[in-house]
């Protein structure tokens, strides 16, 4: 039996706020508050990072050389130890087997005071021999003897800490101490399924899961527990999304029956074929528009594709009818661009198209906002400056929203409720496994752009091992004699990482200073202010720059049509879509493409993965394949050296979770829409879920 809690001490309940539970006070409240901690409530969902399991631990004389393993010991030695050039950091750990050595060549005045002689230290990592066994960087977690944690079979909760909580002495052991003072000073948790449903679907109960997650009795108690807290965050995200669903389909929308004199216009000047899904995209969106509730349809489509021509088409549609339209995009380098291809269009016929972003003077805003209010605005292009107070519309018939899933729930909502009964179209350029979409995006109806335009010259693929690079640096300058753009990319180093010898300032000097000194290179990274990055990025697409050089992810906004050779440094520490989409820079001229995967560390693994880049060119595709790769992930319960993995949500491992819980989701909207029966889930998600309501007051 689960023993973490005993008597209530004091009378705390799941909304008292931190700093009143014992152990914390004002000093440690202040902080955690900081990290989104707020109540009792909050602290228990702060669930471990990982689990030690303690029948998985290795005892020192039998590990193997190559293997990895978790070792639990207790501290003998530490310190700085001198190289020839540098030096590094050890600590001695021993069991009563024999001892191993941790070792640091990296981060040395950030580990050099984290242990004390005596302390119990889990170690994890691969196990070398030189003059002794040792780990190179192993994980490593202090344990607290306190709590009897080297009993055999028992899991440790490990939990994620920082400087300025350990400061406090909140390590993973002081969070695991404000964990058990919550338990001790409340009665239970109460749940928000009735028993009947509970024992339905097999549930464990939700006190039951809240405590064994904290304190698992079991490997079989664990993954119940995680299965339990996973179900009720798909559960109650899918109800939004049903309820959301339900509104929409129950609200009186204008029909738009007639297509309007415009769209033959634009055909006409198209230059191009439009694509069989294209067309039936167009299709579906005159089907929504000709109904009495507004539309709420989400194109997925490749980058490069054609989203921007169906939304020039649409917006026309709706302009025709009498409405204005509202073209939201999450960048002002794209909403530019957006401006200059609508304008491409609409310049030659009778639509009025402006553009509002932070950079135009204040007398041609107030001139925008006036225009706009009275009717004289057909369409609107701009960022999140769209949503402010003062932007307001004679008749908004239609949002488009471009990458929505840049926009948070709140910027959507803002700018649909500038209107009575708004269509939404939204775009994006990731792609998402159908299976994924349908579950993640279950209030929207989805539409797939999955051929690319008729004329579109496929993009070569390569990986390149490093030491072969000059191969590429030979083809760049190639393209670049030939008036062609071309970019190289490296990946974002995280904060607590130094950047190793793919260093891309460094890099970006010895282009500019030595191989490429006679082309002209640009740098674009994320210490850059805002308006330098947009200065930088309109010199690449005004083609004043022939090489760009980039340490963060390249801007959606960057446009070249020249752009012909995308270099990818360290490709194996990208993801298969992000790889894929820094890929769609390139190839959107009439020129042939180029796309160069350097793998620095090559393994067999990661080989596979960019072999599946090499190959294939469609977004849909690639995502399928990266999740038959990733495979069905591991359950909580699963072991893999000691350590089990609790990445509490994971949409693609989770799928057949995600759907069940849809499937009862919709089920209990559809027969209880003000969820009048269902008094305890209506409660839950005003408390909650009320900020993602979009659309939705069940108040």
């Amino acid at each position: 039996m689960n023993n973490l809690v005993d008597t209530p001490s004091y009378k705390v309940n799941l909304d008292t706020e931190v700093q009143y539970l014992k152990g914390v006070g004002p000093k440690r409240g202040k902080v955690l508050r900081s990290f989104g901690i707020n109540n009792i409530k909050d602290l228990l969902k702060n669930y471990p990072r990982k689990y030690l399991d303690r029948t998985n631990i290795k005892k020192i004389s039998t590990i193997k050389i190559g293997e990895n393993v978790v070792i639990i010991g207790t501290v003998a030695s530490f310190g700085i130890k001198p190289l020839k050039r540098g030096k590094y950091f050890q600590v001695q750990l021993k069991d009563d087997t024999g001892e191993i050595l941790g070792i640091w060549f990296n981060g040395l005045s950030w580990i050099m005071d984290k242990f004390n002689i005596g302390d119990i230290l889990a170690i994890y990592g691969k196990v070398e021999f030189y003059r002794g066994y040792r780990i190179i960087h192993p994980e490593f977690d202090l344990l607290d003897t306190s709590n009897n944690f080297l009993n055999t079979g028992k899991i440790i909760p490990i939990y994620s800490s920082n400087t300025q909580l350990k400061q406090l002495s909140l390590d993973s052991r002081g969070i695991r101490k404000l964990i058990i003072n919550s338990f001790n000073s409340i009665h239970s948790v109460e749940d928000h399924f009735d028993q009947k449903f509970i024992r339905n679907e097999a549930l464990m109960s939700l006190n039951d899961a809240m405590r064994q997650m904290h304190n698992p009795d079991s490997n079989e108690a664990l993954s119940k527990a995680l299965y339990r807290i996973k179900f009720d965050e798909y559960f109650f995200l899918q109800l939004v999304l049903a309820l959301n669903k339900y509104k929409i389909d129950n609200s009186d929308g204008e029909k738009i029956n007639q297509r309007g004199p415009y769209v033959r216009e634009i055909y006409e000047n198209l230059g191009f074929e439009l694509t069989n899904a294209q067309i039936n995209v167009l299709r579906e969106i005159r089907k929504d528009l000709s109904l009495s509730k507004p539309m709420n349809r989400l194109i997925q489509g490749d980058v490069g594709c054609g989203k921007t021509i169906v939304a020039i088409l649409t917006s026309a549609i709706v302009v025709a009818n009498g409405s204005q339209v509202a073209i939201m995009a999450p960048t002002e380098i794209l909403a530019e661009q957006h401006y200059d291809s609508f304008n491409e269009y609409y310049k030659r016929i009778d639509i009025s198209c402006e553009l509002l972003i932070s950079n135009i003077d204040e007398k041609k805003k107030q001139n925008i906002y006036e225009r706009l209010e009275k009717g004289e605005i057909n369409i609107i292009i701009g960022t999140h400056a769209l949503i402010q107070e003062k932007v307001k519309f004679f008749n908004l018939g239609l949002a488009v929203i471009d990458e929505q899933h840049r926009f948070g729930v709140e910027q959507r909502k803002n700018l649909i409720i500038k209107g009575k009964q708004v269509n939404i179209l939204a775009m994006t350029a990731t792609p998402i496994p159908r299976t994924l979409s349908f579950a993640i995006h279950g209030d929207m109806d989805l539409s797939w752009i999955d051929e690319q335009p008729k004329n579109r010259i496929p993009i070569k693929t390569k990986i390149i091992n490093e030491s072969n690079i000059d191969v590429v640096y030979k083809k760049m300058k190639h393209e670049m004699d030939k008036g062609r753009f071309c970019f190289i990319v490296y990946p974002i180093i995280q904060e607590s990482e130094k950047i190793d010898a793919a260093d891309a300032e460094s890099a970006y000097e010895k282009f500019s200073k030595d191989i490429f000194k006679k082309y002209k290179i640009g740098f674009l990274h994320g210490k850059l202010k805002k308006d330098e990055k947009n200065t930088l990025i309109n010199k690449v697409n005004n083609k004043e720059i022939q090489c760009l050089v980039s340490t963060t992810v390249v801007e959606v906004g960057i446009n070249n049509p020249n752009a012909t050779v995308m270099v990818i440094q360290n490709s194996e520490r990208f993801g298969l879509t992000q790889l894929h989409q820094l890929r769609g820079r390139v190839g959107r001229g009439k020129y042939q493409s180029y796309c160069y995967l350097i793998q620095r560390k090559k393994t067999d693994v990661s080989f596979k993965r960019l072999s599946i880049l090499e190959k294939n060119l469609n977004g849909f595709d690639i995502a399928d394949e990266d999740l038959k790769l990733r495979g069905p992930g591991e359950f909580c319960g699963t072991k893999q050296h000691g350590y089990m993995s609790n990445k509490l949500l994971d949409i693609v491992n989770d799928m057949k979770i995600i759907r069940h819980a849809k499937i009862l989701a919709f089920n209990i909207v559809n027969s209880d829409p003000e969820l009048v029966k269902n008094i305890k889930l209506k409660h839950k998600l005003l408390n909650d879920y009320s900020n993602i309501l979009e659309f939705v007051n069940i108040g």
